[in-house]
């Protein structure tokens, strides 16, 4: 057998793999609704497309192998991105789709430009919307703050703990993600409430006479908040310090350090990488989070998320919806990809 057979095997094996998942999803054998099925086929049939051509042209296996992934992200993130870039320079006007054409062709075979950036300019200049995007910073840096005091404890000693006292503390910390996030949020309702279990325990025990409210207040968010999102923050952590080299921290010692000087010294900064992880992870979902405020919160608690879903399905201003949804991908975006520059700056060094 030739050397290049080896290596066109996986190749075959994954091309026959799709092709037999395709005509599962066209046959119905998924049992997945008709437009998802159809979608799916079509998505298989361009990656087998993409596999024949790049066997043809010659890409490496690497090339075709990434090739899936890079299809789904256009499909599924730029697209949506550029339509709704293309939504928010319309206007918003009562018919089916709820916005109007970006231009228009006159009579006499002119074209017309109706695309504006009234709507980004509405948004900046109201008071409504830039609190709205500060109250959702402030409420995400916030959690993001106590995930990590709380996250970075649990992850040390899980990764200083010995097998298989580590892969136990390891399943109780993904066990959560085997529930509905829906379930866990309203589970806390029955903790928060004036007649839940917290306030039960504490006038039970005598620490307080009349229940305490805790729900539908800003602490109830960042509780549910933290409590969702500290998974998000401890395994990018336990990731980092796992491989922590403990000779460091033995050479430390041996030259008189003391644990917290050898703490902030040597761990805490060859940790960077997951904390930063972990804060990603954490902040960039708490921003734009609507179910959480709109279950524990006030009703009053301005969230970008909560704002969103008004523009959307209460006042169907998709344009300006639409705005709103960029700017705050732009807020996202933006400190990832400074933070990333710096990274690759001190990776040169």
């Amino acid at each position: 057998m030739s050397a290049a057979a080896p290596r066109f095997a996986p190749t075959v094996g994954l091309v026959s793999g799709l092709g037999i998942l395709a005509a599962m999803a066209g046959l119905g054998w998924l049992m997945l609704p008709t437009n998802v099925a159809t979608v799916l086929s079509a998505l298989i049939g361009l990656a087998l497309v993409a596999f024949v051509l790049g066997r043809l042209v010659g890409w490496s296996d690497r090339w075709m192998v990434i090739a899936i992934p890079l299809l789904w992200f256009l499909v599924f993130f730029l697209v949506p991105f550029f339509v709704l870039g293309r939504i928010s320079l319309s206007e918003a006007i009562i018919a089916r789709p709820p916005y109007s054409p970006l231009w228009e062709t006159a009579p006499d075979g002119s074209i017309e430009i109706l695309a504006s950036l009234q709507n980004y300019a509405f948004i900046l200049g109201d008071s409504l919307y830039r609190n709205a995007y500060l109250s959702s910073i402030q409420v995400a840096g916030i959690s993001t703050i106590f995930a990590l005091l709380i996250g970075y404890p649990i992850a040390y000693y899980i990764a200083r703990a010995e097998e298989p006292k580590r892969s136990i503390l390891l399943l109780m910390v993904i066990l959560p993600f085997w529930t509905s996030f829906l379930l866990r949020v309203y589970a806390w309702i029955g903790f928060l409430r004036r007649e839940g279990v917290i306030n039960n325990i504490l006038m039970w025990s005598g620490l307080i006479d009349e229940p305490l409210v805790m729900m539908q207040t800003p602490g109830a968010v960042y509780v549910g908040i933290v409590y969702t999102y500290l998974p998000f923050m401890i395994l990018p952590l336990y990731a980092t310090l796992v491989k922590l080299d403990g000779a460091l921290l033995e050479a430390a010692g041996d030259l008189g350090a003391s644990p917290m000087v050898t703490f902030f010294t040597i761990t805490l900064p060859l940790s960077m990488p997951g904390i930063v992880a972990g804060s990603m992870l954490v902040f960039i979902p708490a921003l734009g989070e609507y179910v959480i405020p709109a279950l524990l919160g006030p009703s009053d608690m301005l969230m970008i998320g909560r704002t969103l879903w008004d523009e959307f399905f209460s006042s169907r201003d998709w344009p300006v919806a639409s705005s709103v949804a960029i700017i705050m991908l732009i807020l996202v975006v933006l400190p990832i990809m400074w933070l990333q520059s710096v990274q690759n700056r001190q990776e040169q060094r």
